[in-house]
């Protein structure tokens, strides 16, 4: 009797798994070609650094499976047959995959393999280890049908090392090598990265059968389809236990009367091989039993807070969704010399310089995750405050490695120095604050400001002159990276660091703006917090930088700001012009230094379009420039390739001179970049071209979560 109990009790568990997003602003409806972000990363208490896996859900190509692939980890899906008929890709559905609500950790996606059989597919990345695909499986035909799946891990070019098949756990455990070898960032050497994997593959059922197989998924169609004519005719995968395979499958039949409906799971565990197996095999066994809804309850609170704006288009909404998964997806909960959670700017796909710590410029993603998660930005922010130096500095990076602040031979101090970003410290804080309006963090983010921005003023402004020059490693400092019109002496960078790199050689129009940006924001801060004379200070010292930069920087002839030479304040360095027009001029605009007149000069330039009024966006240099390229091939270019964080300070510094209606066309060119990749690849990118569609950069970067904070301002005029 007992028995009996148990049975029904688990046959209930395997139907009741029909998940519901009860929150209907969180429901969606993504076709393949809808501008839907698909990677997908654990939540955050869920998270490691190292040993971390991410994983990009591919339902929108009709050549394959609906498909969740790692990083060097292969990918798995599920093949469908039906009546004998063998379903391999979506372009075979009945009904294509349309996704219904989207998460950082999770997709949940409807569809119809075969007439009749309605399918909802929930995928989950439940850890950094751990990733399943749940199945709730309904013949909603008026005939009964015969259904078999096989689901599949394949690791791809690389080989798996079946291990074993635990009959009870109905498990392949398979090893493989994962290189750290990356073609933009290698990950680095000395952290403990996996590189001898094992992988768990497993479901929540008895399968009728398992293989493991060489070769692609053409020849498993061969095996699971069978000629019906062969005398030995055999249903059955090959129960293959050891060697070297491409891929392994499990195999399950059932049958489905009409209206029934079934729960199956598959599940991939990975971890390193030193790792302890009988912990990852404890905590899947979990898993395959465990209700799902609880998951999809703590996504939809997460989401709660967010602006509920009443978009004009599905577009906007999907990619509004999309913005908060990417930034939320980068967080890692605190680990060794951080005690606050913190981000990387590139989760999956890893890579090396993305997976490195917190850098001030990718923090203004928290100008967008403020309103997902304000405790969870301050937090971010509290990283730098918590391992800011004894005088001031913040250095490059900050994260669970402790400061990181590149120390750097100066010339004119004839010793090392050490290295910061580009400074947005206080201006980050304050927008923060604007969102939930806690005074506490106000006042510690305004006592770190202070001292930040006394250490710029101390040791970014050596000549004393009023205005500032980058640090001797100034090629990553001031954010510009690779292939700059003015920082960078030849066109092709053909010579090392030092001698490329001449921000140290001049009074910097970019770092001079952030750090009146950086008073500015901190004159607010101390007005917020009663610190009226304070306030005043600081305002005043904004206005007497502001003054400088339009004696110095403003030239009459180009009716533009440029950076100037630090010995004579001349728009010459040696024998080049540093007159060459880029996106920093406008930040004019969003620093406040610029009186109306010029303001509008600076307007006529940015609209524009043989210079920055282009398809999808400002580009960093102006497209007349001898420089400019609109082809993104690489990582870190500033020669012409549209950024967003820095269209969005355009954007912002338009709004504040009340052009509302140019902000809100910009807005749409930056739509246009996100939505163009969005639908064709399902990818953000950490820079987009001004003029093409054909990208290749890295991919999934922290800072295009920025169109969040966009679209709310967007609407917030309207």
């Amino acid at each position: 009797m007992r028995n009996i109990i148990l049975f029904f009790l688990f046959a209930n568990a395997l139907i009741a798994q029909q998940l519901n997003v009860s929150n209907k602003y969180l429901r969606v409806t993504a076709k393949q070609n809808d501008p839907l972000y698909t990677t997908y990363t654990a939540a955050m208490e869920r998270s490691r650094l190292y040993g971390d896996k991410g994983y990009k859900m591919d339902y929108y190509s009709d050549c394959s499976p609906i498909t969740y692939s790692g990083d060097q980890a292969g990918k798995f899906y599920c093949i469908w047959k039906v009546d004998q008929v063998v379903v391999m890709n979506t372009g075979e559905y009945f009904d294509k995959p349309v996704v219904t609500s989207s998460f950082p950790d999770m997709a949940i996606v409807e569809h119809s393999p075969f007439r009749g059989i309605k399918v909802q597919e929930t995928f989950f990345v439940y850890s950094s280890s751990i990733a399943l695909v749940n199945l709730q499986i309904k013949n909603e035909d008026k005939i009964s049908h015969n259904v078999e799946l096989y689901p599949v891990l394949e690791l791809g070019n690389d080989s798996l090392l079946i291990k074993g098949y635990d009959e009870i756990t109905n498990t392949y455990i398979t090893n493989h090598y994962e290189s750290k070898y990356r073609l933009v960032s290698s990950l680095y050497k000395n952290a403990p990265y996996p590189t001898d994997t094992r992988d768990f593959f497993t479901a929540n059922f008895k399968p009728y059968s398992f293989g493991g197989y060489n070769g692609g998924t053409e020849n498993f169609y061969v095996t699971i389809k069978t000629d019906f004519y062969e005398k030995n005719r055999n249903d059955s995968l090959n129960h293959k236990k050891e060697g070297y395979v491409n891929f392994v499958s499990l195999h399950r039949k059932f049958s489905l009367k009409p209206g029934e409906e079934i729960n199956l799971r598959y599940l991939r565990g990975w971890q390193d091989q030193k790792e302890n197996v009988e912990e990852l095999s404890k905590e899947i066994e979990k898993l395959k039993k465990e209700p799902l809804q609880k998951y999809v309850d703590e996504n939809i609170k997460l989401f709660s807070g967010i602006p509920r704006i009443n978009f004009t288009t599905e577009e906007e909404k999907l990619v509004y969704l999309s913005s908060f998964n990417l930034v939320r997806g980068c967080f890692y909960p605190p680990t060794e010399k951080t005690s606050y959670n913190f981000y990387v700017f590139s989760r999956q796909p890893l890579w090396g310089w993305g997976h490195g710590h917190q850098v001030l410029h990718e923090s203004l993603s928290m100008l967008a995750y403020a309103y997902l998660d304000p405790q969870s930005a301050q937090g971010s922010q509290y990283v730098y405050m918590e391992q800011q130096r004894e005088d001031g500095l913040i250095a490059y990076r900050h994260g669970p490695r402790g400061l990181q602040d590149y120390p750097h031979f100066s010339k004119e101090l004839g010793k090392d120095m050490s290295t910061t970003s580009a400074p947005f410290f206080s201006w980050i804080n304050w927008e923060i604050y604007k969102v939930r309006r806690d005074k506490k963090f106000l006042s510690d983010a305004y006592k770190s400001g202070v001292k930040y921005t006394n250490w710029l003023v101390e040791n970014r402004d050596l000549d004393r002159d009023g205005t500032f020059e980058w640090g001797p490693y100034g090629i990553i400092e001031n954010v510009r990276d690779w292939y700059n019109a003015v920082f960078q002496v030849s066109a092709e960078r053909y010579l090392d660091v030092d001698k490329e790199d001449i921000s140290d050689e001049l009074e910097c129009l970019d770092l001079t703006l952030m750090i009146v940006k950086e008073m500015r924001s901190l004159s607010e801060i101390a007005e917020e917090l009663g610190n009226k004379n304070e306030s005043i200070e600081w305002k005043n010292k904004a206005d007497e930088t502001s003054k400088l930069v339009n004696e110095r920087m403003w030239d009459d002839e180009k009716q533009f700001y440029f950076s100037v030479n630090k010995e004579d304040h001349t728009f010459k360095y040696l024998t080049r012009d540093l007159r060459r027009e880029e996106i920093i001029g406008f930040l004019a605009l969003w620093a406040e230094v610029a009186p109306k007149e010029r303001a509008g000069k600076l307007i006529a330039k940015l609209l524009d379009p043989e210079k920055f009024w282009r398809k999808y966006g400002v580009p960093t240099l102006a497209a007349d420039d001898e420089w400019y390229t609109p082809y993104v091939d690489y990582c870190c270019k500033w020669n012409g390739p549209v950024w967003l964080l820095w269209n969005y300070m355009v954007l912002d510094g338009l709004k504040k001179y009340e052009y509302d209606n140019i902000a809100n066309q910009l807005a749409d060119k930056m739509m246009l970049a996100v939505t163009t990749q969005l639908k064709k690849n399902h990818n953000f990118w950490e820079s987009y071209s001004p003029d093409n569609e054909v990208l290749n950069s890295p991919p999934n970067y922290i800072w295009d979560s920025i169109m969040a904070r966009v679209l709310i301002e967007k609407y917030k005029s309207k």
